[in-house]
């Protein structure tokens, strides 16, 4: 018996299947690292959304005759907070990673809303509290950025591997799918700041 053409024959029947295995541990890592990455994302929409009903209420003393933008800035969380909760439960999934865009944007507008008609306000600019709660609402703002940044180069990564050859085959097989972006969904019309007059 001839050891060393029994040795290649093992040799070339185990070569693809340890290039297989390579390649989905290396998908696996990528898709764990996306959603590390949107755990980040996590830590700062909740304390964003923990935040916002504190800045309410503050401006609610002020801005009494304001109570539609009021409870639009609620809604809007509201909304946020259940996209949140289906996106936290599979970041791999694109449909609920574009309704949390969706509803982010929303509240971005109606925060941007509040912000302005706030302006009319020299008592609630002046008030220590809405100061300190816009002051780490604006940090918190920052850091979703970064976080949300990070979670989308993440997402580049992983979905450039699931989708070159020879990855695509290996990923096809196992069922990886491609993972969203998390894009703001705004149109360029929504992305200008409001215009508020009180004249």
């Amino acid at each position: 018996m001839n050891w060393t053409g029994l040795i290649v024959f093992f040799a070339v029947l185990l070569a693809p299947v340890v290039w297989i295995i390579s390649i989905y541990n290396g998908l696996v890592a990528l898709r764990n690292r996306f959603k590390n990455a949107f755990a980040q994302i996590d830590v700062q929409l909740k304390r964003r959304y923990d935040l916002i009903p504190n800045l309410v209420e503050t401006a609610k003393g002020y801005m009494a005759h304001e109570r539609q933008t009021l409870e639009a800035v609620i809604s809007a969380r509201n909304t946020a907070v259940s996209a949140h909760q289906r996106a936290s439960a599979d970041p791999a999934d694109g449909a609920a990673i574009q309704g949390l865009a969706s509803a982010e944007s929303g509240l971005a507008g109606a925060l941007g809303r509040l912000f302005a008609l706030s302006e009319a306000y020299p008592d609630l600019k002046a008030n220590q509290n809405m100061m300190q709660l816009s002051e780490e609402l604006t940090s918190t703002e920052n850091k979703i950025a970064f976080a949300r940044q990070a979670f989308n180069d993440a997402v580049m990564i992983y979905n450039t591997r699931v989708e070159s050859f020879p990855d695509n085959f290996v990923a096809g097989i196992f069922q990886f799918k491609g993972a969203e972006l998390l894009q703001a969904t705004e149109s360029p019309e929504e992305r200008k700041a409001p215009k508020v007059s009180f004249s």
